[in-house]
C-alpha cells in the first residue's frame, strides 16, 4: 500500500475530497542530476492535486473540512496503471511500423512513420477508452485510512 497524507477539502456521503501537494524525494537520490524525474519535479513542484477518497478503515462521515487524514492506494493498482500507460503506446507504435514498412514492397521509412504514429495514436486512444470505462470504479481510487492531526501524529480509528 502506498499512503499519502492529504487535507481534506470536501465531505460527501461515501467519499471525501482531498488535496495533495507533489513532494519530490530527488532530494535523498544520489542520480539526480541525471535524471529527466527530477526536472519534471521541479517544474511541478508544490503544484496541488485534488483527488476523490472513499471510505476505508476510517469512514468519510467521521471527517470534517481542513481534516488531515492518510489515503491510500494499493501498489498493484499503480504497477498496472503504469504498465498500461507506458506499453500499450508503445507496443502499438512499433507494430504499426513493422506493419505499414512491411506492406510496401520498398519499405519505405515514411510508411514505417506513419505506421509508427498510427500505431502510437490508437495506443493513447485505448488507454483513454479503458480510464473513461473504469473512472467509477472504486477498488481504483484510494481509500481513506486514517486521521491525522496538524503535527501529522496518527489518530486511532474507532
Amino acid at each position: 500500500m502506498l499512503l499519502e497524507t492529504a487535507h481534506v477539502v470536501a465531505v460527501e456521503a461515501d467519499s471525501v475530497w482531498v488535496e495533495t501537494i507533489s513532494r519530490s524525494t530527488c532530494g535523498s537520490c544520489a542520480a539526480q542530476s541525471g535524471c529527466g524525474h527530477s526536472l519534471l519535479n521541479r517544474i511541478a513542484a508544490g503544484r496541488r492535486n485534488y483527488i476523490q477518497a472513499f471510505s476505508g478503515p476510517l469512514a468519510a462521515r467521521d471527517c470534517s473540512v481542513d481534516d488531515h487524514v492518510r489515503i491510500s492506494i494499493p501498489e498493484q493498482v499503480i504497477v498496472k496503471g503504469s504498465m498500461l500507460v507506458y506499453m500499450v503506446p508503445l507496443i502499438l507504435m512499433l507494430a504499426g511500423a513493422a506493419l505499414l514498412s512491411n506492406m510496401s514492397a520498398a519499405g519505405t521509412d515514411i510508411l514505417a512513420l506513419a505506421g509508427a504514429v498510427l500505431g502510437f495514436s490508437f495506443g493513447v486512444a485505448l488507454v483513454r477508452m479503458h480510464a473513461w470505462y473504469h473512472r467509477s470504479d472504486k477498488s481504483l481510487h484510494p481509500r481513506l485510512m486514517e486521521l491525522v492531526n496538524s503535527s501529522l501524529e496518527v489518530v486511532s480509528v474507532k
